[in-house]
């Protein structure tokens, strides 16, 4: 099954098993160099707005799975739809806008926690999905309600906001998912105004 997964999904797929994997191994000394640090932490380094986007928590396999198995799922038809460099183009912009929008709220709030996890891609592979495909069905896995791909998205992101804003969830980044859906939603229009011309 995994040779049908197109080859871009699939490098992405196998690099966070394989850094997770070396996480297991070596724990969470590989924190220090590749996590998102703040800025005025003395401990960032411009690598990071792409690296922590490849680790997840250790001790948590559902964090790397369930970040892979939505990789898989919206961004196999991206990458079908769009082409594989446009695609790569596409989830990179989506990382470094999770970045740059988590290390903008930390400065401003005087947060400083480390961020790991490729959940600003995959929000902006959510918000890709979402725009180009709005009425594709999408099943929820708690509660299973189906609905269509736009209100699914519209209704996560409002919740990331909420949570976001009102601090009721702790040790989550929602900041850089909503980032990662605000860099994925300026590279679309940026290729549109693109295409046009």
């Amino acid at each position: 099954m995994f040779r049908f997964i197109p080859p871009a999904t699939r490098i992405i797929i196998l690099t966070n098993a394989l850094v997770y994997l070396l996480q297991r191994l070596v724990g969470d000394a590989i924190l220090g160099p590749f996590a998102l640090w703040p800025l005025g932490s003395g401990a960032f380094e411009p690598w990071q707005l792409l690296t922590y986007a490849f680790l997840h928590d250790s001790q948590n396999i559902l964090h790397v799975v369930f970040n892979m198995f939505a990789v898989y799922m919206f961004g196999s038809p991206l990458e079908v739809y769009w082409g594989r460099q446009r695609y790569i183009n596409y989830y990179v912009a989506s990382v470094l806008a999770a970045a740059f929008t988590q290390l903008t709220v930390q400065a401003l709030s005087h947060s400083g926690e480390p961020v790991i996890g490729a959940s600003g891609g995959v929000f902006g592979l959510l918000l890709g999905f979402a725009w180009l495909f709005p009425r594709q069905r999408v099943m929820l896995l708690f509660p299973p309600i189906p609905m269509p791909a736009w209100l699914f998205v519209t209704l996560y992101g409002a919740v990331e906001l909420v949570l976001g804003v009102t601090g009721a969830q702790t040790g989550v980044a929602h900041f850089a998912h909503l980032g990662g859906m605000l860099g994925g939603a300026l590279m679309i229009l940026l290729w549109q105004a693109r295409d046009r011309r």
